[in-house]
């Protein structure tokens, strides 16, 4: 039993601050598409001038993840949702290596694979702890 608990314990610290990391990482990316002008984006990321209005969309979706993958399990507010936006990061991040890779730029996937193994871990943790639970 003591073992278990020590597990779940090293578990839920080692869940925190990946999903910590992937908030930050995922709200940054939200301000930066949604508050920074197009031309300072594309110096830093040059699909951005081709496709302003998917910059601002793929913005949105950022915020939602950088919000949904911490909030819920911070408050205590149905946090099985957190599962459920750790995987929807996991096709965000496909989504965003297929957009890459068909243009040509398949070295700039790196970290779309980083966080998708990072929110996958945050899916199976989560599900791990809520599986002991009951």
């Amino acid at each position: 039993m003591e073992k278990t608990q020590k597990q779940s314990k090293t578990l839920t610290i080692a869940l925190w601050v990946v999903q910590g990391l992937l908030a930050i990482s995922m709200l940054w990316a939200a301000s930066m598409k949604l508050f920074q002008p197009v031309e300072k984006l594309a110096l830093m990321w040059p699909w951005v001038a081709s496709y302003e209005v998917l910059v601002k969309f793929t913005g949105i979706i950022d915020l939602l993840g950088g919000i949904g993958i911490i909030v819920p399990t911070l408050f205590g507010i149905r946090p099985k949702l957190v599962v459920l936006t750790a995987w929807a990061i996991v096709v965000l991040m496909i989504c965003a290596s297929v957009f890459h890779i068909s243009r040509g730029e398949a070295s700039l996937i790196g970290i779309n694979v980083v966080f998708a193994l990072m929110a996958s871990f945050v899916a199976w943790g989560r599900n791990q702890l809520f599986k002991n639970r009951i």
